[in-house]
């Protein structure tokens, strides 16, 4: 719970920063007449103050009222991220030009007026500009998601097995805007193709149990040759993971707890392993990432798969020879150009990787969405791994 409050913490500073600065570009500094100055930085505050109300009042509200709210409000933070990129752009070009005037000497009237008109066209340009840009990222993420096939080639993997496709899912955030029907649309395209495993890489839900089992059931339509597999992401921890475990095992999916499986036959057969999500150790004993349980079976001359949530988990892939890692957590950025953030705290964003000489990674840009239904050149996707020898 203490690590949850942080949480809130951190995301209500940030949101609050970004509101701010976004309210000085688009309502004070233009200086809109009156009443819609007003209306506007009544809307801000109220856009900013709500979320920790829907959050923690979220169980007195229908589900349908809370993802009307919560969809308008996810979706205003997502406008107000790319506002900001606007507004700072504008800014950018204003100092470096008021950088050449003053090594030039020039020393122009400060004229009011000629601000205010400055400022206004400013405002009407980055909310024209986001405006088209939240456009195209809500239709994106709403959009159907697609399977994305991905060759990947393993040293150790047999000759017999050559072709063998594992599907990863991996933060579908079930929650507040995300629910059944969706999840029906993911479990019919993933069992479409017919894989060997299906896993599930974390971050499967946004909400209690109790909120969410009726939006979960399709989870039981799974189907893959030699099951279905899910490791913890963060957010599981912030929902209640040990109700979510005995649930998703009710549900047919066998959560990796720092452990490893042999999937295959007796003639041709490869480890695959699955560890906590590396914030769990502040959720009560018994939780966490540990390496040497889930790596303790392992056999240096069968290749071995590692399920782990976050990309930062491959130095301990690496380090226990792991073939290849399947990991999510990053969204691949969601919203362009997030991504470049997300690299200051993630090695790897999206992609096919090659960590070393022997371990590969694979991170998934998610198939749902957290926060702001908005992907924004960067689409969902369930992802087909199609295995070879190398």
């Amino acid at each position: 719970m203490g690590q949850f409050v942080v949480f809130l913490s951190v995301v209500l500073t940030v949101v609050g920063g970004w509101q701010y600065y976004v309210w000085t570009r688009l309502v004070r500094d233009p200086a809109w007449p009156e009443p819609y100055g007003k209306i506007a930085t009544a809307a801000f505050v109220l856009l900013t103050v709500l979320p920790p109300f829907v959050i923690f009042g979220a169980r007195f509200l229908s589900r349908s009222a809370l993802a009307a709210i919560s969809g308008a409000l996810y979706t205003w933070f997502g406008l107000a991220f790319l506002l900001a990129l606007a507004f700072f752009a504008a800014d950018l070009a204003r100092w470096i030009g008021q950088a050449f005037a003053f090594f030039r000497g020039s020393d122009a009237p400060d004229d009011p007026e000629r601000h205010q008109n400055i400022a206004r066209g400013v405002a009407g340009t980055a909310g024209a500009t986001a405006a088209i840009l939240g456009g195209i990222s809500v239709r994106s993420a709403l959009a159907d998601v697609e399977v994305k096939e991905v060759e990947v080639k393993l040293d150790r993997l047999p000759p017999a097995l050559s072709g063998m496709s594992i599907v990863q899912l991996t933060d579908v955030h079930i929650g507040p805007t995300i629910g059944k029907n969706f999840l029906e649309h993911v479990v019919e395209r993933a069992n479409a193709e017919k894989p060997e495993a299906i896993v599930i890489t974390g971050d499967l839900v946004d909400g209690s149990v109790a909120s969410l089992r009726e939006h979960v059931t399709p989870l039981a339509k799974l189907r893959a040759r030699y099951g279905v597999f899910f490791v913890t992401g963060n957010h599981e921890y912030y929902s209640g993971a040990e109700e979510w475990l005995a649930e998703l095992e009710r549900l047919g999916v066998r959560p990796l707890r720092n452990e490893l499986v042999a999937i295959g036959d007796r003639g041709a057969s490869i480890d695959l392993a699955g560890v906590d999500d590396p914030t769990a150790h502040g959720f009560g004993p018994g939780h966490g990432a540990d390496y040497a349980k889930a790596f303790g079976g392992a056999r240096p001359d069968r290749e071995l798969i590692l399920l782990a949530h976050q990309p930062s988990q491959i130095v301990h892939a690496a380090r226990a020879g792991v073939g290849l890692q399947l990991s999510g957590h990053t969204h691949g950025g969601q919203i362009w150009p997030f991504g470049a953030l997300v690299r200051l705290n993630q090695p790897y964003v999206a992609g096919l990787h090659r960590h070393d000489d022997r371990t590969q990674i694979y991170v998934s840009r998610g198939t749902g969405y957290w926060g702001p239904p908005m992907r924004l050149f960067c689409p969902a996707e369930i992802t087909k791994l199609v295995l070879t020898p190398a």
